[in-house]
């Protein structure tokens, strides 16, 4: 029992050595200065040295406050380790093998201790908020070590902080072959959205944001001038500055919305055509993209007369499960996300989803699909003064939650008068 006691206490000491060893190096190598300079000039002169350094340190701010970002960096770390400690519950404490900070808070990469899981780990990560005295802590597990988690500790959540401006809002022109910047997720990321070989299908109650997040896309498709737009805009005011850089156009009638859908039908047959004879399976990358939008699809998918809406629907339908080899992204909106709106044969065509807020669970299952409300992934709490903010369902495995970037009509003006300089360009 004695020899346990004796390695339990060295580890301790180890440990607490491991901790302060940053501000014991500043302590030793300070005095190792004094003392040489002691063998040097004399134990007064040793003296004096010390605080004339002491003073300089003092009188000039920039050093003092580099060295307190450093000695407060090393207490963080400090307090990262004894929060992984302390929730160990009785087994060895996760290691922690990364740290980062930044403006939002910090980053841990932490391994297991022995006879640990992950698991364990993101079961306490209340208890590590408020052991660190964070907003709260995020866990995500490595992609490729079951042993390996990275955390985040916020100091407040991002999506509060407002609305960030379109990063994209100053280019000259756009490529819609790039990924398109659409917001920021709850750790301070940049999300973007990959539109080739992709449709995107956005949903939300009215005022949650939808106009915002749609807005983005189609900013981006215009200013790519070798991509073709065609607009259906069943409110006609909310693409409306968009329509001098359309294709084609439609707006409240079904049947206008019809016919722009055949002719973008009649482009994609083209396009197999010619990808039949070059022996191609889909169109390569930097191939011109056609880029069809459709603003309330509730507006057209609920038409009164059935022959008529059926017509849509199949012809929407179509250019959704075909047109992605052929260079045809669809975009769909509508703030009335319900199944009679958006059927599950339509929905799970769509390969990216973006659930803004809505009233129920099952309104938010019906854009993002079904089960995901039951796994805490739903829109419909996110709170009402919150506009922009939701889920997306894209390349990751699970949906990420993130608030869409702003453009105010202004800008929108100003964007589209670009666009249309643009392709007026292209066109002489």
């Amino acid at each position: 029992m004695r020899g346990g006691q004796r390695v339990s206490t060295g580890a301790r000491v180890f440990s607490w050595l491991r901790r302060w060893a940053g501000e014991l190096a500043w302590v030793s190598g300070a005095l190792g200065l004094v003392s040489l300079a002691g063998l040097g000039a004399g134990a007064g002169a040793a003296h004096e040295l010390f605080v004339y350094a002491v003073a300089l340190a003092l009188v000039f701010p920039p050093s003092r406050r580099r060295a307190a970002m450093l000695l407060g960096r090393r207490a963080r770390k400090r307090r990262w380790r004894e929060a992984l400690a302390g929730v160990a519950d009785g087994r060895a404490a996760p290691a922690l093998v990364g740290y980062k900070e930044d403006a939002l808070g910090s980053w841990a990469a932490v391994r297991t201790g022995l006879g640990g899981a992950l698991s364990d780990l993101e079961a306490r990560s209340e208890a590590l908020a408020a052991w660190l005295g964070a907003y709260d802590v995020r866990f995500e597990r490595h992609p490729s070590h079951a042993g390996v988690a990275v955390l985040r500790a916020l100091r407040f959540d991002p999506l509060e902080a407002g609305t960030a401006p379109w990063p994209w809002l100053a280019k000259a022109s756009t490529d819609l072959w790039e990924p398109v910047p659409v917001g920021v997720d709850e750790n301070g990321r940049e999300v973007a959205l990959s539109l080739p070989w992709h449709n995107l299908l956005v949903g939300g109650e009215p005022g949650a944001g939808k106009s915002v997040a749609l807005c983005q896309v189609v900013a981006a498709a215009a200013l790519d001038p070798s991509a073709r737009l065609w607009l259906l805009d069943g409110k006609l005011v909310e693409l409306a500055a968009w329509a001098g850089t359309a294709e084609g156009t439609a707006g409240s009638d079904i049947c206008e919305a019809n016919d722009v859908l055949c002719r973008v039908q009649e482009e994609m047959e083209a396009r197999y055509r010619e990808l039949l004879a070059g022996g191609l399976r889909k169109v390569p990358p930097g191939t011109a993209l056609h880029v069809v939008v459709v603003d309330e699809l509730a507006h057209y998918s609920t038409w009164p007369d059935k022959r008529t809406r059926e017509r849509f629907c199949d012809l929407l339908r179509d250019l959704v499960s075909r047109g992605r080899a052929a260079g045809v992204v669809v975009v769909a909106a509508t703030q009335k996300p319900g199944s009679e709106v958006v059927p599950t044969s339509l929905r799970d065509l769509f390969g990216y989803r973006w659930a803004l807020r809505c009233t129920t669970p099952a309104a938010s299952d019906t854009i993002l699909g079904s089960g995901w409300a039951s796994e805490k992934v739903s829109s419909h709490t996110v709170a009402a003064h919150q506009r922009g903010v939701g889920w997306l369902h894209h390349e990751s495995a699970r949906p990420v939650r993130l608030r869409a970037h702003y453009l105010s009509d202004p800008e929108v003006a100003s964007l589209a008068k670009r666009a249309e300089a643009l392709r007026s360009g292209r066109q002489g």
